[in-house]
This record gives C-alpha cells, structure tokens and sequence, in this order.
C-alpha cells in the first residue's frame, strides 16, 4: 500500500502531501493494530517465557490445525497424508513435516492459484506481493489475523526494548516513495501525524542532500529508528562524518529489517544513533519471523512459524544450510516447507540470554550494492522496482560507472512492450531521468559462487565501512 501517485501527488504542496501520508498511516495502523493483534501480542508476551516442551507442542497444533485446513481446501495440498500422531511434539513435528516435499519457489510461481484456499471469501483477503529481490514477485493473499500476528512478533520486540506505543514518534527509512524524485531542496521527508512518523526518503541521499538529514534526525524528538540497514546506514555516516551523533540513551533502539545487517553497518548505525539495534529477519510470505535478542542471536517466534535448516555443514555446536519454512498464520495461502532462499546457521545450544527455542547466529539473506546516479545519490533496496512487474521472471541491475545501469532480465511469455515501459518508469520514479537505463533480455543470470543471487551489481556504488 503506498500514498503515491505518480500523477498527482508530486503536484500537491508539501503540507498536503503530510496530510496524504498521514490519512494512509491511519489506514495502516486499523490494519495491523486490530483487535486481533492486541489479544496476540498479549498471550505471546506470556508464551515468549514458556518452556520449549510447551512451545513445540504450540507449534504442533498449530501446524495440524493448518494442515487439515489445507488438505479439504487448498488445492495443491489435498493428497497430504495425515499428521504424525505421536505423542511426543518433537517427534510428531518431524515426523509430519517430513513427510511433506519441500516446495521450491517454481512450483508456487507456476500455480499460485492452487495455493489458495477455497473456503475463504475474496474480500475478507489483503493482496500482496513477495519481494521481488531476484525480480520473481509472485502475488499472494493474506487475512488481517495473519497481519495482525506477524505485527504481534514485530511489537513483542520492540515493547521488550521500552518501546510501548505503536503511535511513538520514529524515523523510517524505507522504499516508500513519499518525496518526489524530482525535489532538489529539503524537506526529504514527510510526516504521518497519526503515527508520529517522520518518513526519510531512501532516494535522495546525496553528499550534499545528507547534511539536512543530519540536521533533522537531531532536531525531531523520536522514541526509536526503524527500516533498512543499507539507508539507515548512510545516514549514520553523516552524522559521525559532521561529528553530531546523537547522545546515548535519546533512542530507545534502531530496529532493521528487510537486508542483512552486516557488521560494518552495525558498528556505524549503533555509534551514531546512540542506541543498540535489534534487528528482525522476515520475509513478505508470512513464513518466517526472528528477532534479535540481547546477546545478538535471532530467536525464532515459534508461535508464528517453524525454520528448518536443510543442513549442508555442522558441528558439535552449529548447523547450517538452506531454510524450508512454513508459516503457522497464513490460512489463506499456505506453504508448507518453502525454499525460500535463504541460508542460516542455528546453534545447537540453548542461547546465554535465556529464552527457550530455536536460535539462529546468523541468517545470510539479502545483500546488495548500491545504485550511485549521476547527482551523487546512493540508493539501495531496489526490489521494489520488480514487485508489480509479475511479467518478469527474474531479473538483475549491473553498474559499472555512474551514468548508466544494465537491467537484465528473463522476461515471462506475457512480457510486452507495455510490460517494459512500466518496468523502465518504476525503475525512473527511483533513479531519475539523467541515469542511462539500458534493458536488455537474457535467458540466464548467473548466482555468485555461494550460491545467492545479488539483485544489484555495482562496482560505484559499493560500501564496505
């Protein structure tokens, strides 16, 4: 869901454009922050306390509940065999899932429709996309519950940081688009008066352009940051570069998601902003949430998901390997055991900081480069270019010098040249007319020797400290 219009939203006075940010912020806010949400994150400020024989058998019922659901009136799921009924919930959960494939991206991305559940009516359904990272945004559908849980996971987090109110004034910096691309001159943000969010453009981030953001991150009074560790990062840099961090103990913490963090970035963001991150790894199917705890380590939320490590390298005190998960929430599009490209390392001992459950030392997700533009802008996060062009099977951006990109892409049989006219002015609205911007079909794009696949390629626009 986003506020902007390509039309007529640049037209509209800065004033009136805090006045539309504001009116979907309230919008967003009765989406997530339901009734449902409320009774959730209640009963799971209680669970996150709870043993893990507890836990699994939690898990365990949810699972059945959902898998029965799935066999009568979900397609692609009716010749499951039954669930293990064991008596212990360890052994019962490994038992029914494996008995389930795991399911690779392609067979989702062939047939989303036969993920659907048919016993839920359309418009009780939100409509989504998966993220895009590799080009392959796939659509999706979700309930407000599973919103509203997923919320749950996010705010059991920040509530155990001292951050208690969903309306606490924060700065975001995420790819919304909320200051047109075109704007040469502050303010580089706009403002949701009902959820006290101060909304930073992540498109705008010249050398120059970074001195105003300093000057506002200090002069807005806000509980705590949250968005994408790549921008977030770039604004710590200024402020450590003008030698105005802020004092220690103004924030309650810097929240990221939606990258990997890496350790440079870390050290940078916590220096500048005065405040520890907690950083939260999720994924826009509804299968998987982990959030940082004190010592560092990503805890599972067992109540709204299971993450398997599909093993490939262990020791007596780790494994890893690629990720299968299955959301626990989402009875509209299930998925059970999905690749979802990810490769994590679990511990295979309790975490220091005490609670119960799966816990991960790392998750290695997203990593990328920055797009630099002619005017010296560093712009990261770019997946959101892709998430409406479902033409597009998958798809690369290639940078060797600052005036022009190479867009590769396997485009899709329904691919048109209005399907690339709609690509090149989303991949425009972000990066601005003076770039060259050169989209040229392939039939393959080579993964890095690891295996991932980075969306950006750039050898100007890469930060390493």
């Amino acid at each position: 869901m986003s506020v902007y219009n390509d039309t007529i939203y640049p037209r509209l006075p800065v004033s009136v454009q805090n006045i539309a940010c504001t009116a979907m912020g309230f919008l967003l806010y009765r989406n997530r922050f339901n009734a449902h949400f409320h009774k959730t994150l209640a009963n799971w400020e209680k669970s996150v306390h709870d043993p893990i024989e507890k836990l699994h058998e939690l898990q365990r019922q949810r699972l059945d509940r959902l898998l029965d659901r799935a066999r009568r009136f979900v397609p692609y799921y009716r010749d499951l065999p039954p669930s293990s009924d064991a008596r212990d919930p360890v052994v019962a959960l490994e038992e029914t899932l494996a008995s389930i494939p795991p399911l690779e991206k392609r067979f989702y991305r062939d047939q989303p429709e036969a993920f659907f559940a048919r016993d839920i009516q359309r418009s009780r359904l939100h409509r989504g996309r998966t993220s895009g990272t590799t080009g392959t945004a796939l659509p999706l559908w979700y309930l407000p519950e599973t919103l509203a849980e997923e919320y749950a996971t996010v705010w059991r987090l920040r509530r155990s940081c001292g951050v208690e109110n969903p309306a606490a004034s924060n700065l975001t910096f995420t790819g919304n688009i909320t200051v047109p691309f075109g704007q040469t001159k502050p303010p580089f943000w706009r403002y949701n008066a009902f959820s006290g969010q101060h909304l930073f453009s992540i498109y705008h981030m010249t050398p120059m352009n970074l001195r105003s953001y300093v000057e506002e991150v200090h002069r807005v009074t806000a509980r705590y940051v949250q968005g994408y560790p790549s921008s977030i990062h770039l604004v710590a840099r200024a402020l450590l570069e003008a030698g105005r961090p802020l004092p220690k103990g103004r924030l309650a913490a810097v929240f990221t998601s939606s990258e990997s963090l890496l350790a440079f970035q870390r050290e940078t963001i916590e220096k500048a902003f005065g405040a520890p991150i907690r950083d939260r790894y999720g994924v826009s199917e509804f299968g998987a949430s982990m959030t940082e705890c004190s010592k560092g380590r990503l805890h599972v939320d067992m109540e709204f998901c299971i993450v398997e490590v599909d093993v490939t390298e262990e020791s007596d005190l780790w494994e890893t390997g690629p990720l299968l998960i299955t959301g626990l929430s989402d009875g509209a599009t299930p998925l059970f055991r999905y690749r979802i490209g990810d490769v994590g390392t679990r511990s295979k001992r309790p975490c220091p900081c005490g609670r119960a459950g799966d816990v991960f030392f790392e998750v290695d997700g997203r990593v990328e480069d920055y797009v630099l533009t002619p005017d010296g802008r560093l712009v990261g996060r770019l997946d959101h270019v892709f998430k409406q062009q479902l033409e597009v099977a998958e798809a690369q951006i290639l940078q060797d010098d600052k005036n022009s990109i190479d867009v590769l892409i396997i485009p899709r049989e329904s691919y048109t040249d209005v399907s690339a006219r709609r690509l090149l002015k989303e991949i425009r609205s972000r990066l601005g007319e003076e770039i060259e911007i050169r989209i040229r079909r392939v039939t393959n794009i080579p993964r890095e020797p690891n295996g991932k696949f980075r969306a950006v390629k750039s050898s100007v626009g890469r930060i390493t400290a």
